[in-house]
């Protein structure tokens, strides 16, 4: 006489976790299957009927029950030692894999390439992409980079973080620059319109047709953009935009300004204009360190959203689109907050001359 099969013990709060396996759209396909095997085996369904239904054997679900009676909820998704499916590479071919990814080169290239490998240790181009995927190494990609070599970097990057985290009384805090030669650029043929099931299209290539450079201040108050464009970038233009933030701000308030080092903001002119009006402060970021600037994260803004799209038949038509931009923008500033501090910023410099005086 054949008895039936006796129902799984299964707790509530176990029941409740295979409930919301078994219904994973995410969840590993064989993990699912367990969990609901598990379910029926609770529910008093024999082996060979849940075997049946799930589409594996009843010796698995037999080994499956047998697991978690013994192990509960902390077998799932465990596969046991020496279980599974075995690896089809050894560990000795992908250590040769990293290693000559990483000090090697190809004959007269630059970089490894998943085909060029694969040719080079007699795997298939798959396995290399498997295995640079699951180190994160990606030959084709390098990043640039550019270390100060200030000698004063620590005492101007202290200044010029001290003016973003806690500004003066009584003064405006400005972050200025200028973004020199903005090319007026026309396409050779008429752009096509956006439509449903296709990008908007232009030529590759373009007439130039003229430049302008925008000098531009970012208020770290509240956001707002003062901007003018002019013909060169000299320190005669530099001096006729300090004229218009010196109109453009109350008597009462000093400005500090935020600065790279160009040539044009130390001339003796300039010096002279400043040593007669003194609330202006002129405070300069460490050489090669732009990204201490913040109106360059604006200027990003304005290249992407006005200026890399646009097409522009002349020099004024650039103009009114920067200066269309600059209005918009100004109707709904989003000031610009920095958050990373001065010890984090030196130690991940110090880690960076270190790497490079390595590799020298």
């Amino acid at each position: 006489m054949r008895f039936p099969t006796a129902a799984m013990p299964l707790a509530e709060s176990q029941r409740e976790v295979l409930e919301k396996l078994a219904r994973s759209q995410t969840a590993k396909h064989r993990d699912v299957q367990r969990a609901r095997a598990l379910l029926l085996a609770a529910d008093g369904v024999a082996n060979t009927r849940i075997g049946a239904d799930l589409g594996v054997s009843p010796t698995t679900v037999f080994n499956w029950r047998e697991r978690f009676e013994s192990e509960g909820l902390k077998g799932i998704g465990v596969v046991r030692a020496g279980r599974g499916r075995k690896p089809s590479i050894s560990p000795e071919k992908v250590a040769e894999i990293v290693h000559v990814t990483l000090h090697e080169k190809p004959v007269g290239e630059t970089h490894w390439s998943c085909r060029t490998m694969a040719a080079r240790v007699g795997v298939s181009p798959a396995t290399v992409q498997r295995i640079w995927s699951a180190r994160n190494i990606k030959p084709h990609r390098v990043k640039t980079f550019k270390l100060s070599n200030d000698k004063r970097f620590e005492e101007k990057l202290i200044d010029v973080v001290g003016l973003y985290l806690n500004p003066p009384e009584n003064a405006i805090v400005l972050a200025m620059d200028e973004k020199s030669q903005i090319q007026a650029l026309d396409r050779t043929q008429p752009s096509l319109p956006m439509k449903p099931e296709r990008a908007g299209t232009m030529t590759h290539d373009y007439k130039r047709n003229g430049t302008t450079t925008l000098f531009a201040a970012l208020s770290m108050l509240d956001g707002q953009v003062i901007g003018q464009c002019l013909p060169r970038h000299r320190h005669q233009e530099f001096l006729k935009f300090l004229r218009t933030l010196d109109r453009e701000f109350p008597v009462e308030l000093d400005l500090h300004l935020i600065l790279d080092n160009y040539a044009t903001h130390t001339h003796d002119t300039v010096k002279a204009w400043l040593a007669k009006h003194p609330r202006f402060h002129l405070h300069f970021i460490p050489t090669s360190s732009s990204w201490l600037n913040l109106i360059e994260r604006w200027f990003r803004e304005l290249t992407d959203k006005a200026i890399r799209p646009g097409v522009f038949h002349s020099v004024p038509d650039l103009i009114v689109a920067i200066e269309q931009y600059l209005a918009a923008y100004n109707q709904d500033p989003t000031p610009f907050v920095w958050t990373a501090e001065v010890d984090k910023i030196v130690e991940k410099i110090g880690r960076a001359r270190a790497a490079l005086s390595a590799a020298q």
